[in-house]
């Protein structure tokens, strides 16, 4: 870890008290989704940082999927389930791209549309 990731954590306990649940999940979705794309984007020099970005968002997944099977979480039991199917797609997708076998464009579709989801506003499609 190093000093200005020390220091976003330090200042960021401050904001988050203020933020709200969605708002915090749109930032860090919206973060390793920024991520995604832009290591994606430098093709093959980009290996490492898109490796790196893909960890992370498989455990931002792997953390909504551990959420929704809370029974204490309160969202419809419908969309619960459709949030545990995409972490489990991206888990696999993940590891596709990771071989050399997928592009990481589904997994930035599917944050966006989760981005879009949280912010309430719908695809223009």
């Amino acid at each position: 870890m190093n000093a200005h990731s020390l220091a976003q954590r330090a200042y960021s306990a401050t904001v988050s008290s203020t933020r709200s649940e969605r708002s915090t999940e749109y930032e860090l979705i919206a973060q390793v989704t920024h991520r995604l794309k832009s290591a994606a984007q430098k093709e093959q020099r980009g290996f490492p940082q898109l490796a790196a970005a893909l960890h992370d968002n498989g455990r931002l997944w792997t953390t909504l999927a551990v959420d929704v099977s809370s029974s204490e979480n309160e969202l419809p039991q419908e969309l619960r389930a459709r949030i545990f199917y995409l972490a489990e797609f991206i888990r696999h997708h993940t590891r596709r791209v990771l071989k050399g076998e997928a592009k990481v464009g589904p997994i930035l579709e599917i944050n966006v549309a989760v981005l879009r989801g949280l912010s309430g506003r719908r695809s223009c499609k």
